[in-house]
């Protein structure tokens, strides 16, 4: 609701933008300076207020992103749990079905894979369970290819951007530098020292530098 009021509020202001800069193109050779001064003045505040609502745009798609991508962490761990437990549950289930000499064999496996973390069965032990479980073998193997870990390490977006003078990716509350040049350009709040957005134009600390030594 909020990101629609804003996307018509950008749309009218520039709108507004066009209607006044063409009412100034047309009176300018009749106005006098401090009409043209006041005309240009309601301009650039026009400017203002849509470079204000885009950088609220662009803030909210940052939140946004950051959202979804907590979420997809979740379901990898979710997943990669699930996968775990459904491991657990099949071997147990192999090592309860198998009896008689398959319970030997059984324990030599557990001591073979508590070594290397998931051991490798031979082509004769899994004859027998081929038998017993028909196609649930196959579906075991097809499950158990993925290992956890590897679900967990998979990186969600290994070229995401980094902003801020902490060299990060985007996170909570950002602001943007009103420097058009800014190397930068989006900045944590808490990396420059704010708890809330500012009025009017903000410079980053490293432009604040730039430009203190052009003066």
């Amino acid at each position: 609701m909020g990101s629609s009021s804003s996307a018509i509020s950008l749309s009218d202001k520039k709108a507004e933008i066009d209607i006044l800069a063409a009412e100034y193109i047309s009176t300018v050779k009749t106005l006098s300076s401090d009409q043209r001064v006041e005309h240009l003045q309601k301009i650039q505040s026009a400017y203002n207020k849509c470079k204000e609502y885009s950088d609220d745009k662009v803030q909210l798609a940052m939140q946004t992103y950051e959202m979804v991508d907590k979420h997809i962490r979740r379901l990898d761990a979710d997943l990669a749990r699930f996968e775990a437990d459904l491991k657990d549950k099949l071997e147990g289930s192999d090592f309860e079905s198998s009896g008689g000499r398959g319970l030997k064999k059984g324990r030599g496996q557990k001591e073979k894979r508590g070594s290397r973390g998931r051991g490798r069965r031979t082509s004769e032990d899994d004859t027998p369970k081929k038998k017993k479980h028909k196609g649930g073998s196959e579906f075991t193997d097809t499950i158990l290819s993925v290992h956890p870990s590897d679900v967990l390490d998979m990186p969600v977006d290994p070229n995401e951007p980094t902003y801020c003078l902490c060299h990060q990716v985007s996170y909570g509350e950002m602001i943007g530098c009103d420097n058009p040049d800014c190397p930068i350009e989006w900045f944590h709040f808490a990396c420059v020292d704010l708890t809330t957005k500012p009025k009017g134009k903000w410079f980053c600390p490293r432009c604040v530098q730039e430009r203190r030594k052009k003066k």
